[in-house]
């Protein structure tokens, strides 16, 4: 204040400048998974190669225990997934459960591992997965069959069989099932896809064992042009001009052959995933040699630790239905165990009140979905709702990111009740997939769950129409207008809900039969066991010895006791059924049983009839004692020193199988040639025994025991189904086959001739079908409603099938097969009652004039004329497909939810209604805006 200088006489401050904290933080690369560049994802690495396990946890790490992080909470601000909580702590979760089912997969063999097929360092050389990929629309090149190296369409394209399968050298023995399958589809789709392509299938053996296989396998030689070169690939090169690919083989007559190819496939095989090891270890199941799970002998579900139970090919390898039907068989498998528990945790549903709309115009809700860039980068979702909400009768157009996600779920309801809307549209992806969920939308708002339509502009529009926006964009408006048309002609009405008799009726008392009867009981529902025969037991009661059983007669005993003592089952043996009626859920069969008629119920119908041994008229049987069936030569070898008294016998398979009359394949006939052809060496090696066969099919593990035959001695002759081996009796038995080895006939002089006899539907099938309206197919046997997805049910709901019954089979396939029908008949007969939908078909009994076109078309057998001489559709049992509805010459039946005025109603607004012109639409490219 006195103007002194206050520095003065002081000295100056040291001004060093602080050093930087001495605090460094590990620079950690973020895991990325490899990707390779769009164009050149053949395979599926785009969807599964992501993260692993380790590295995602990794990952997590990284981000959420940073050390620099500041905690300002920004990333969780801004991750509209809301995926991020800083809070979030470890958790250990303990779940106390009655069972276990296992189903980890399987994974393709690495093709790298054989070099010699050019895998990795040849351009043109594709495994059978990256082949499916280059098939699909989203595949590298949308859907069209072009060779990497130059995105030119092949030609000529090989499949070569057998690549990680039946390859003792890499320790896979087996045969991995479905790889002759796939490969023969995947050929007859690149001809379908690529005019003039020329396809060659290199083969071992055409495995086509499965129903209607063969039939496919004829039909691509026949129709496509397919061509199969029995043949081991010895080399695979590359040309290097031309990027061709060369393979070296010997062919069957023995020359070492080249031939070129413009795109190679390898048929990979079925392996088990590489983190089924840990998960055995970490439950104590027991793995085979290749890694798959250790199942019981004929039990295939069952694991070596009970109450553990595994499913698909976890087990051994196998196709779709399989894997299905192993899957269904688990389920079995956990239910027996969960008897006790069965409902005790199930907590019904509650929905509001439904709100009447009668009387009201209708109110209409559109909602557009953007499903990430599935629909949004071709369709301009903001122009489209605001298209939308210039149709009549809408109130309200929005757009959502994902309109399935729980989210938007909770703001349709709210947008219901706000903006009263008594009819919703939702314009996004499929009705097959995403209507059901929906709809469970409208009830929890307290509207008719039938008030809803969906415009898919997913499926029908983008996906397909993305390379052209400007017309995807304007059939999308169309899609929405037609929507909204009919959305304001629906009506409200209920479905229905149907009491269940929960108790089952199984037709037959083979080894399927009791089975699935046994099943049931444990699980604790009533059975009617029906047969036909004396006795239980069916064909299995001629069979003494499997691969995989020595004393299947044992098993059986064991069996028919369980079901003669269980207190639910009830056996009825020597009985038909001479009346049969109902529907899912209720069903009726009147019995002739020991002289009186007997009337029974049940719920759920399980047909499994059995099959029949093929009595062969060729081949010289039955003229000689020296010609036997398998069957046959099985009961002799049991008798003592049969076997050691053979000097040299002789087995023609394929007997009455794969020819024009019968072109299925019997399944187990090799199976069984090789199983006594073993017990003839093992007993008597110096026997001559001698295999004549077209292909061996012994899929899967049973491969092993084919490898075992040859090992002992056991000599394999192929023939053509041309030139089939020649039998003559006079001067004794003699067998002539052209030996396409030693390109000569060679002749036998046998102790035995023994043939292969196939397997034919059981006698009674057509009596069971016409009595259950349940459908055969083309060789008798009964037909699935769909033979991937519904290899157990039947199309008439409720009803399923098991066994030889469904078709030719091992005794370990039967009885999955009957443990999995025994599980889907328990989705009925479980619960007291069935919900059912109301579209169905209702019948103007005023205007019908019983012209009998509904009893012939319904695909059904619902529609009968009744007492009055009219239609009349059990509600019940109509699936609601509609055809009696368009093909009544009278019009006298109408399918509920598809009226024609509500049909119509889309067709009017496509070509053109006043009042919809009016809003805009219809324009098309070309119009003046």
């Amino acid at each position: 204040m006195r103007g002194a200088d206050l520095a003065a006489g002081r000295g100056q401050p040291d001004r060093t400048p602080a050093g930087k904290p001495n605090r460094s933080f590990p620079i950690v690369q973020r895991a990325v998974p490899r990707r390779r560049a769009a164009a050149d994802r053949v395979g599926y690495e785009e969807i599964e190669e992501t993260l692993d396990e380790e590295s995602a946890v990794a990952e997590a790490r990284r981000c959420l225990a940073c050390g620099i992080c500041s905690e300002c909470l920004q990333c969780v601000s801004v991750c509209t997934a809301q995926a991020i909580d800083h809070n979030m702590q470890p958790e250990e979760v303990t779940l106390n459960v009655g069972s276990i089912l296992l189903a980890p997969g399987f994974e393709p063999f690495n093709p790298l591992r054989r070099g010699e097929y050019g895998y990795g360092t040849c351009k043109n050389v594709i495994t059978s997965l990256e082949f499916e990929r280059i098939l699909s629309a989203s595949g590298p090149y949308q859907g069209h069959v072009l060779r990497p190296s130059d995105r030119k369409e092949p030609k000529r394209v090989a499949w070569i069989q057998c690549v990680g399968s039946r390859d003792p050298q890499i320790g896979n023995d087996y045969c991995s099932g479905v790889c002759c399958m796939y490969a023969i589809k995947e050929a007859i789709m690149a001809v379908d896809h690529v005019p003039g392509l020329k396809a060659t299938i290199f083969y071992n053996d055409i495995r086509a064992y499965g129903k209607g296989f063969e039939a496919y396998y004829e039909g691509s030689k026949k129709n496509y042009g397919v061509q199969f070169k029995r043949g081991i690939i010895s080399s695979v090169h590359q040309r290097q001009k031309t990027n061709n690919l060369v393979l070296s083989y010997v062919a069957e007559d023995g020359e070492v052959t080249e031939q070129e190819f413009d795109l190679v496939v390898l048929s990979v095989g079925l392996r088990p995933s590489g983190s089924t090891a840990r998960l055995a270890e970490s439950l104590g199941v027991e793995l085979d040699r290749f890694g798959f799970c250790r199942t019981d002998a004929l039990v295939p579900g069952r694991t070596t630790k009970e109450g553990v139970y595994v499913a698909g090919t976890f087990a051994a390898p196998m196709d779709i239905p399989e894997t299905v039907m192993t899957a269904s068989a688990a389920a079995a498998l956990a239910g027996e165990d969960l008897t006790e528990a069965r409902g005790t945790r199930i907590r019904e549903k509650t929905y509001p009140s439904e709100r009447d709309t009668a009387g009201e115009e209708p109110r209409i809700g559109v909602f557009v979905c953007r499903c990430g860039t599935n629909i949004a980068r071709t369709i301009d979702a903001p122009a489209l709702v605001e298209y939308a909400a210039s149709l009549p009768g809408v109130v309200y157009a929005g757009e959502n990111l994902y309109t399935c996600s729980t989210d938007t779920q909770r703001k349709i309801i709210d947008t219901i009740r706000d903006q009263r809307l008594n009819r919703v549209v939702v314009a996004s992806c499929t009705p097959r997939t995403h209507e059901p969920l929906f709809q469970e939308t409208l009830r929890e708002a307290g509207l008719n769950k039938h008030l809803f339509e969906m415009a898919n502009i997913r499926d029908q529009c983008s996906w397909v129409h993305f390379n052209r926006p400007q017309e995807a964009n304007f059939k999308a408006k169309d899609l929405v207008r037609m929507a909204v048309a009919r959305a304001a002609t629906l009506r409200p009405f209920e479905d229905m809900r149907l009491e269940v008799d929960q108790r089952a009726i199984v037709v037959g008392a083979g080894l399927a039969g009791m089975t699935a009867a046994l099943s049931l009981a444990q699980q604790g529902f009533e059975v009617s066991l029906v047969e036909r025969e004396p006795e239980p037991g069916g064909i299995v009661r001629q069979i003494r010895r499997t691969l995989h059983d020595p004393d299947p007669q044992a098993r059986l005993a064991a069996l028919v006791d369980q079901v003669k003592s269980h207190p639910l089952v009830k056996l009825y043996t020597r009985a038909t059924i001479e009346e049969f009626s109902g529907h899912v859920g209720k069903f009726k069969a009147t019995l002739g049983f020991d002289g009186r008629r007997v009337e029974i119920g049940g719920g759920a119908v399980i047909v499994a009839t059995g099959g029949a041994p093929y009595e062969p008229s060729e081949y010289g049987y039955p003229e000689s004692d020296a010609i036997l069936t398998q069957l046959e030569l099985e009961e002799k070898l049991d008798q003592p020193g049969f076997a050691e008294s053979l000097r040299e016998v002789v087995m023609i398979q394929c007997v009455g199988s794969r020819e024009e009359e019968h072109p299925y394949c019997s399944r187990v006939c090799c199976q069984e040639a090789v199983k006594n052809a073993l017990s003839i060496k093992w007993a008597n090696p110096s026997a001559r025994v001698y295999v004549l066969y077209r292909d061996m099919r012994t899929y899967g593990f049973d491969e092993i025991y084919y490898q075992r035959a040859r090992e002992a001695g056991v000599v394999f002759i192929r023939f053509e189904p041309e030139d089939k081996p020649r039998v003559s009796l006079e001067g004794g038995l003699r067998v002539t086959v052209s030996d396409d080895v030693l390109r000569r006939p060679v002749e036998f002089r046998p102790d035995l001739l023994v043939l292969s006899a196939a397997v034919r539907p059981h006698p009674t099938a057509g009596a069971v079908s016409q009595a259950l309206k349940v459908p055969l197919n083309a060789d008798g046997f009964f037909l699935e409603a769909h033979m991937k997805l519904r290899p157990l049910d039947f199309s008439s709901e409720g009803i399923f099938l098991a066994g030889l019954a469904h078709a030719p089979k091992s005794m370990a396939e039967s009885i999955s097969q009957a443990k999995g029908a025994a599980a889907r008949a328990a989705t009925v007969i479980s619960k007291p009652y069935l919900d059912r939908s109301g579209v169905v078909s209702e019948v103007d009994s005023r205007v019908c004039a019983g012209c009998l076109t509904c009893v012939r078309l319904c695909p059904y057998d619902v529609p009968q004329i009744n007492e009055e001489g009219v239609a009349y559709i059990e509600p019940a049992s109509c699936q609601g497909c509609g055809v009696c509805a368009s093909a009544c010459p009278r019009k006298a039946i109408t399918t509920r939810h598809y009226r024609d005025d509500q049909i119509l109603s889309k067709v009017d607004v496509l070509f053109g209604d006043p009042a919809f012109e009016a809003a805009g639409a219809g324009a098309k490219p070309g119009d003046d805006d």
